[in-house]
């Protein structure tokens, strides 16, 4: 199965845990990511999907180099618990919020302020992004989550609104996305996506 149409993989057993995954053979090109102590397995995305992410990367980056609030970071883990880890695309962390949840093992085990997710294509990635991981954000407190779709250049809002993360918007090519979690970034959202 090509990686532009893989599903992830989703393993049964009542209770993965971080140990269970650390323990487990190792395969070049795998992500392993945690939610509710289901094992999710996902391939090597698309080339599509790791130029969007270097994209946004360097959108942020632009933004952030001025008085350096904080750091971009790609594809880190963060263990919330020993049935909840995950490895987001892109993260930006504040400078403070860093150093509260930077673990001596390299890993974050608290969540940053905004996550970032690139779409793969399939409904299994749709769901696990767009269901999973939002309960999973909404419950550890991120405080904005994007959803980017490189196939239908879109670009979806989340943010947290009283306690759970609540879609404020779908942006289409041709908008500029601003957050007020981000004071003056501006960005048209067909950079994120543009070859």
């Amino acid at each position: 199965m090509s990686s532009e149409t893989a599903e992830p993989m989703v393993a049964t057993h009542p209770h993965w845990t971080v140990a269970m995954v650390r323990q487990m053979p190792r395969v070049e090109g795998e992500r392993y990511e945690l939610i509710d102590g289901e094992l999710y397995v996902a391939t090597q995305p698309h080339t599509r999907h790791q130029i969007a992410c270097s994209k946004i990367m360097f959108q942020l980056e632009l933004w952030n180099s001025t008085d350096r609030p904080g750091v971009i970071i790609l594809a880190p883990g963060v263990i919330y618990s020993p049935r909840e880890a995950v490895a987001p695309d892109v993260v930006w962390v504040s400078s403070a919020r860093l150093k509260e949840i930077m673990g001596k093992d390299g890993k974050l085990h608290g969540s940053p302020e905004l996550m970032i997710e690139l779409l793969s294509p399939g409904k299994a990635n749709a769901e696990r992004d767009r269901e999973k991981k939002l309960a999973l954000y909404s419950r550890r407190a991120v405080q904005e989550y994007w959803i980017a779709d490189w196939q239908t250049n879109t670009v979806e809002i989340y943010r947290r609104q009283d306690r759970p993360l609540a879609l404020v918007q779908t942006m289409q090519a041709g908008e500029t996305l601003t957050s007020p979690l981000l004071p003056g970034f501006a960005c048209v959202i067909d950079r994120f996506f543009e070859l």
